[in-house]
């Protein structure tokens, strides 16, 4: 039995495609009204989710309530409540963008009225009422893609599924759609949100599902699997490489792993608790044995450094792979 508090709950799909599993048990709970990101190497199944959920595809095994409504039983019921923005924007380029918003309303079964008041009010929130009557054909990416999250909106879907929403935005339009997304978790919408951009899914997502071979190996929010690959990273630097075996007697008993050192050997990488405390310790101590200190510096290991440990890639690996 489905919680009522999950607008998505996801258990145990699997999904063949031949001898190829895309879907290896995935299990996937999205409370109501929170934004959630699914992130993952290319070709982990993070589209393939979202098209089981979306009813664009049909699972092998497992079940999937959207909206409290089965997919597979009920796929009509599941399409009146959810929006979808694919990878590409799926608009009419013959069509105005108020024609547009107005065709999907009446492919909802809305009234000609309804339609038109509610792409009205779309058009403004989505700041396109200037482009409002003209060809999409001559519309920018940005403004292609924000028509497109406008057009998924207007049949006021209970979910929304974003699968990677700023793919070939510049950084401007992705800023932009950014605060759209936010505005939409304001409102009550519920948002899964596919993407490759690590940072877009720390800025965005409350909770961030890890996928890779079509498994989830990862659930949690942004700081929870920051703090799973060991907490905060100090770095030193010193001035001279024969101070290097001094420096790592300092070093070893106020870390809380093995201390990296470059080929210089004179700077110093390792994981540490408490960083902000920590500091003010490491540069006394080193001070006291005569070494001097050219830079400390403590950070947060980055969406990235949790990427790479998790599945043993780089998020820049993956977006070359994509352009290649």
């Amino acid at each position: 039995m489905s919680s009522p508090d999950l607008a998505v709950d996801a258990r145990g799909l699997v999904k063949r495609f031949g001898d190829t599993v895309a879907l290896d048990g995935v299990d996937l709970q999205v409370p109501r009204g929170a934004i959630y990101g699914l992130l993952g190497p290319n070709g982990a199944g993070k589209t393939t989710t979202v098209r089981v959920l979306t009813t664009l595809l049909r699972a092998d095994a497992g079940t999937a309530l959207v909206d409290g409504i089965d997919v597979a039983a009920d796929p009509n019921g599941v399409r009146e409540r959810i929006g979808l923005t694919g990878q590409y924007a799926a608009v009419e380029e013959r069509l105005t963008a108020r024609e547009n918003m107005e065709y999907i309303g009446r492919l909802f079964h809305m009234p000609l009225a309804d339609a038109r008041v509610r792409a009205g009010e779309l058009l403004e929130r989505f700041d396109l009422v200037d482009a409002a009557d003209r060809v999409v054909k001559g519309f920018s990416g940005g403004m292609r893609r924000r028509l497109d999250i406008a057009m998924s909106l207007i049949a006021k879907p209970s979910v929304l599924f974003l699968d990677e929403p700023t793919t070939g935005l510049d950084p401007r339009s992705r800023l932009a759609m950014w605060d759209l997304i936010e505005e939409l978790e304001a409102d009550g919408t519920t948002v899964l949100l596919t993407t490759q951009y690590l940072d877009e899914a720390d800025r965005l997502a409350e909770r961030i599902i890890v996928i890779d071979h079509g498994r989830v190996i990862a659930n949690g929010t942004s700081d929870e699997l920051k703090d799973r690959i060991g907490g905060d990273r100090l770095s030193v630097s010193i001035a001279r490489a024969d101070n290097r075996d001094a420096a790592l007697g300092v070093l070893r008993p106020m870390c809380t792993g093995e201390v990296d050192v470059d080929h210089t050997g004179t700077h110093f990488n390792a994981p540490i608790r408490a960083g902000d405390r920590v500091v003010p310790g490491v540069i006394r101590a080193l001070d006291d044995a005569g070494i001097d200190v050219l830079d400390v510096e403590v950070r947060r290991p980055t969406l990235d450094d949790v990427f790479l440990t998790l599945t043993g890639r780089t998020a820049e690996d993956e977006q070359a792979e994509v352009t290649a």
